[in-house]
C-alpha cells in the first residue's frame, strides 16, 4: 500500500501544475496511461515537475544510448536497488522498445553475475588496479 494518496485524473486535473505535467507525460510517451509513480508524486506538484523534467531529460532525448539500452540499464540499477516497481515498469518499457526474451534472459544473467562478483570483491576489499585509474 502506498504511503501517500494516488491522485486520480479528476484530482490531478484540479491542480494546474499537476495537470500540466500529466499532459506532458501523455504527450511525451504517446499514451494516456499515467502510472502510479506519477500519481504518488503528484502530492508534491513541484517535486513531480522536477522529477519528470529530470527523467525526461535523460530518458526521452536522443543520445549515444538507444532507448531500449537505457531501459535495460534502468532495469539493472533497479534490481540492484531492490525497486520492484521500477523493475516491472522499466521491463515493460524495454519490451515495448523491442527487448526480446533472449535479451531479457541475458540481462538477468549479467545482473546476477555482477551482484555475485560485486559481493565477492566488496567482501575481499580488493584494491583497484592502477591500470584502471584515470589519470
Amino acid at each position: 500500500m502506498a504511503t501517500v494518496k494516488l491522485l486520480t485524473d479528476e484530482e490531478a486535473d484540479a491542480i494546474p501544475e499537476v495537470k500540466a505535467v500529466f499532459d506532458d507525460i501523455r504527450a511525451t510517451r504517446g499514451s494516456d496511461f499515467i502510472n502510479n509513480v506519477w500519481r504518488a508524486l503528484a502530492n508534491d506538484p513541484k517535486g513531480l515537475k522536477r522529477t519528470w523534467e529530470h527523467l525526461k531529460s535523460v530518458m526521452a532525448v536522443p543520445g549515444a544510448l538507444d532507448p531500449k539500452t537505457r531501459e535495460m540499464i534502468y532495469i539493472a540499477v533497479s534490481a540492484a536497488n531492490s525497486c520492484s516497481y521500477c523493475v516491472h515498469s522499466h521491463t515493460a518499457a524495454a519490451r515495448a522498445k523491442g527487448m526480446s526474451e533472449e535479451e531479457h534472459g541475458e540481462l538477468m544473467q549479467i545482473i546476477a553475475l555482477a551482484s555475485m562478483t560485486n559481493g565477492l570483491v566488496t567482501a575481499l576489499q580488493v584494491p583497484v588496479d592502477p591500470e584502471f585509474e584515470v589519470d
